[in-house]
């Protein structure tokens, strides 16, 4: 499963980021993935609480966001959104376009558990 491996690899980022600040846990974890990306959210979403067992972001939150498909008419210059099986630009209709987003899979954010700083 691709998915599963990838999860491992967001998760040892997401581990690396928490210990550089000095986290005790991770209470949220936000992607975007884009419908390009070749990442089935749904297999991503079930790999994760497996993968998580044991590390800073176990009990997480894990929230995917949905990356909208988005060319760039290389006629018209306009920057419009696409569909997956339709990459053409909204503005005049031409085939002609560069991908510009939707191939992503991006970690956005992270929420932290950081000791108190008072001791």
């Amino acid at each position: 499963m691709h998915e599963l491996s990838l999860c491992q690899a967001l998760l040892d980022q997401v581990e690396q980021i928490a210990r550089e600040h000095g986290a005790s846990q991770v209470e949220r974890i936000v992607l975007r993935i884009g419908p390009l990306s070749g990442v089935e959210a749904l297999l991503l979403r079930q790999a994760y609480p497996l993968v998580a067992i044991g590390t800073l972001a176990e009990h997480a939150e894990l929230v995917i966001e949905p990356l909208p498909i988005r060319v760039q008419c290389r006629r018209c210059g306009a920057e419009t959104e696409a569909t997956a099986n339709r990459l053409v630009c909204g503005s005049c209709g031409s085939g002609e376009t560069r991908l510009i987003s939707g191939n992503e899979l991006l970690l956005a954010h992270l929420e932290l558990t950081l000791p108190d700083q008072d001791d």
